[in-house]
């Protein structure tokens, strides 16, 4: 009967273990190779995400749109298709904000999409910039927001964008690999923010 408890219980810790791993992303790019892992309290944007990659989606899509001390933007078909024609609901969780290497969702403005829902395979890497406490005051009394003791740590050390906090879904992050985001957001652009160079994902894979 022991024994038999021990194998249920270690059975139950295993399936749970499974349930709680999180899928970790591959992202191979012209300039170098991103992991970063979707969490999963964002479901509709991981299985979204993972059902592109499966689809290959992003093979050979370009970053169309870099800016220095911010993000690097991506996810429109090699194709050309900006999306595949649909959106996914926001899934905000307070937990989940802008520091450096947020894997989030791009969308449109609020005037046309005041859900705030996202693209449907736009998305961006947080670089940011680090910020004191007398700007993070200040970016406090002018929002109305109040930054969470563990969101001011990261934004004064790692770095991030707080205004973007509560506003697009942030699903994911960088876990390898943040040298090569500020490699790609050091690149020269020119009109709209776009590469004069290409700088294309060559493919993303999920890590087995």
């Amino acid at each position: 009967m022991i024994l038999a408890a021990l194998v249920l219980v270690g059975l139950t810790c295993s399936a749970q273990q499974k349930k709680d791993k999180e899928t970790v992303v591959v992202i191979k790019t012209s300039m170098g190779t991103i992991k970063a892992k979707l969490y999963n309290d964002t479901p509709l944007h991981r299985d979204n995400f993972i059902k592109l990659v499966n689809e290959g989606w992003y093979t050979g899509s370009p970053f169309h749109r870099v800016i220095k001390e911010f993000m690097i933007q991506g996810g429109q078909n090699a194709d050309g298709r900006v999306d595949p024609g649909y959106t996914i609901p926001a899934e905000f969780k307070s937990n989940h904000f802008h520091k450096k290497g947020a894997l989030a969702a791009a969308r449109q403005g609020d005037q046309v999409n005041p859900k705030k829902a996202s693209s449907g395979s736009q998305f961006y890497i947080v670089q940011g910039k680090v910020y004191d406490d007398k700007w993070l005051d200040m970016y406090e009394n002018r929002s109305g927001k109040v930054l969470s003791a563990t969101q001011r740590q990261a934004y004064k050390t790692v770095g991030g964008t707080p205004h973007l906090d509560g506003e697009y879904t942030v699903f994911g992050e960088v876990i390898e690999g943040l040298e090569i985001v500020d490699k790609i957001a050091a690149v020269k652009t020119g009109y709209m923010d776009v590469p004069t160079e290409n700088v294309s994902v060559i493919s993303v894979t999920i890590e087995k």
